[in-house]
């Protein structure tokens, strides 16, 4: 990536004054942003283990624990970069985490993934949404979407199990080439 005191600039002050030729400038510059993406999603998972909320675990030992599961189970590269990923907007977007992550992955998964990403936190409310006063079959209301069993068989192996100190995490090492790989190219918008 060109190092930003070298980097070109564009003249425009508004878009609508903006050039062809600025554009494509600009753009072959940001395929560095691509490059950089699995840097960047390593930094969020490690801030997330400073942050255990009162459950048993931190929150990244919680995601790594999500990922190992689904990894044990043959689940291929685009689910365990979901199961990964799937809370690393809990620092900083703790109402719509699960949006957050299901946008980070979108242009990288298949849109089932994405769904099960994008609506995890609901699947996982059945679990103890009850204890708040909320309501535990708020899930319900997917019951005919065609990934309702993909993102309730999700949560139920792999999520919500995953805060027990005792189990054998590995590092977030472990997944680092994963995602070095994963993050390429991204698929059609």
């Amino acid at each position: 990536m060109t190092e930003p005191s070298t980097r070109f600039r564009a003249t425009f002050r508004r878009m609508d004054e903006s050039t062809t030729e600025e554009w494509a400038r600009m753009e072959a510059q940001g395929d560095g942003l691509i490059a950089a993406l699995p840097d960047r999603l390593l930094d969020q998972l490690r801030l997330l283990d400073s942050d255990a909320s009162g459950f048993a675990v931190d929150r990244l030992t919680h995601s790594l624990q999500t990922a190992h599961r689904a990894e044990l189970d043959g689940r291929d590269d685009a689910y365990l970069v979901c199961a990964l990923l799937h809370d690393i907007g809990d620092s900083l977007s703790p109402c719509n985490h699960a949006e957050l992550a299901a946008a980070i992955v979108k242009r990288w998964v298949p849109d089932s993934y994405h769904w099960m990403v994008q609506y995890h936190d609901v699947f996982q409310g059945y679990y103890f949404w009850h204890h708040l006063g909320g309501n535990r079959n708020a899930r319900d209301k997917f019951k005919d979407h065609e990934n309702y069993g993909l993102a309730e068989e999700f949560v139920r192996k792999y999520d919500m199990p995953s805060f027990d100190p005792d189990y054998r995490t590995p590092p977030l090492e472990h997944y680092e080439r994963l995602l070095r790989s994963f993050f390429v190219e991204p698929g059609p918008a």
